[in-house]
């Protein structure tokens, strides 16, 4: 395929994925359930942060995970007890388990009680064509408390060359408008133009066969070439390739 041929393919594919019934089979049907703007993004962080294997097991425990907090997010991080923060710890997804999630918690509560709120942590130290030195900054802002240091894994740092997939979808969520229904447009301190796109094995595969990417690894060097080359597709909304990408390799086996 040419330049035009393959915009045009992956133009059609984003109308067919980018649309409400993505949510059935998506963990981003977590926040949906709230309506306020911090319930949204609690929900979406710890869904997010958990997403990774098989995704009704990630929509299943992540509406664990809001029961525990009484389905009210933002409310439990800002005035749960100790006592309350113990019942968080037989919860367990693979390898974030209980203890990871009362840290969660506890620095989400200090991140809105000391720097303002999730969207406020993630603008500071943005670039105008990335966000990757954001999630490391704000790396570096959630383990600010004391911590485990086996918690730390459970966020990515793309400067030490992770790919960051898990937060990289959550900004995602939050950044991009909401004119389909799926994605939520509640962060307008950063725009679409600066995200990138949630690397994973079905994207990384489905973008090497569309030759948009020639790095085996699916690791922070390969998610700069995605992204340099989505955003050649569509320079103001490139990760909404991502739903593209996605679909065709999990819907279409592409």
């Amino acid at each position: 395929m040419n330049f035009n041929e393959l915009k045009e393919f992956l133009d059609t594919k984003v109308e067919s994925y980018n649309h409400p019934r993505f949510l059935e089979e998506d963990p981003l049907q977590i926040p949906h359930r709230y309506s306020r703007k911090e319930d949204i993004e609690i929900s979406g962080f710890l869904t997010a942060t958990i997403a990774w294997g098989n995704r009704k097991s990630i929509i299943n425990n992540a509406t664990k995970m809001m029961a525990l907090l009484d389905n009210e997010p933002h409310s439990f991080v800002m005035n749960h007890s100790n006592d309350e923060l113990v019942k968080l710890e037989p919860f367990v997804h693979r390898t974030f388990n209980g203890l990871d999630f009362h840290y969660f918690i506890k620095s989400l509560r200090n991140i809105y009680l000391k720097h303002g709120g999730l969207e406020k942590v993630f603008a500071k130290n943005q670039s105008s064509d990335s966000l990757q030195t954001s999630i490391s900054e704000f790396k570096k802002v959630f383990f600010e408390l004391p911590h485990e240091i086996r918690t730390t894994k459970h966020v990515s740092d793309p400067l030490k060359g992770s790919a960051a997939k898990r937060i990289n979808m959550f900004l995602r969520w939050m950044v991009r408008d909401n004119s389909t229904g799926v994605d939520f447009g509640i962060w307008n301190s950063l725009q679409p133009s600066q995200l990138s796109c949630p690397l994973d094995v079905h994207s990384g595969n489905v973008a090497r066969k569309l030759k948009l990417l020639t790095r085996k690894q699916n690791d922070a060097k390969a998610l700069l070439e995605l992204d340099q080359n989505l955003r050649k597709l569509d320079p103001l909304d490139p990760v909404k390739y991502d739903f593209a990408l996605f679909g065709l390799g999990v819907f279409e086996k592409f």
